[in-house]
């Protein structure tokens, strides 16, 4: 079966984690694309385009990598509401989105893969299809849990997570 039988709609997942900042504080940190490689397994290197930054309708540039694969990709900010949401879509394939939203103290930080369209950077088959959304989620997790424990470690060292 070739991908372009096959729904991408169905192809999608929400992982969430507490995080012990402000939703402004979050919403800082992950609008700025150039700090995700502290967080991300697979996202190497990521910048604004000169004079973008985020806002909906920028662009950026990432490098990324899946086991031994790098590649380059392009994005579009497409949801800037800050201390709420952002969110990005990658070669118009994938969509990434942040949904922040106060808790106690700190903040349930979610963050969502959605398959826009099919593509065949993505796979021949279903089952390759599945398998990145599989990979995707538990990078995910792990982006989720780095990002959580990388605020408590500011917050141990004293250092204001504004500040960075």
């Amino acid at each position: 079966m070739s991908t372009d039988a096959i729904d991408p709609a169905g192809f999608t997942f929400t992982r969430q984690a507490w995080v012990d900042a402000t939703p402004q504080d979050v919403y800082r940190l992950v609008s700025d694309v150039s700090a995700i490689s502290r967080w991300s397994p697979n996202a190497t290197d990521a910048a604004y385009d000169d004079g973008a930054g985020p806002e909906e309708g920028a662009w950026f540039s990432g490098r990324n990598r899946r086991g031994d694969k790098e590649w380059t990709s392009r994005s579009q900010v497409v949801k800037a509401d800050p201390g709420t949401a952002f969110a990005f879509v990658v070669d118009g394939i994938v969509e990434w989105g942040w949904t922040l939203r106060a808790q106690g103290r700190g903040t349930v930080a979610e963050q969502s893969w959605r398959l826009l369209r099919m593509d065949p950077v993505l796979g021949a088959t279903a089952a390759d299809v599945t398998a990145l959304r599989d990979y995707m989620a538990a990078s995910v997790e792990t982006t989720l849990a780095a990002l959580a424990e990388w605020v408590a470690q500011q917050d141990r060292a004293n250092v204001s997570v504004r500040a960075l």
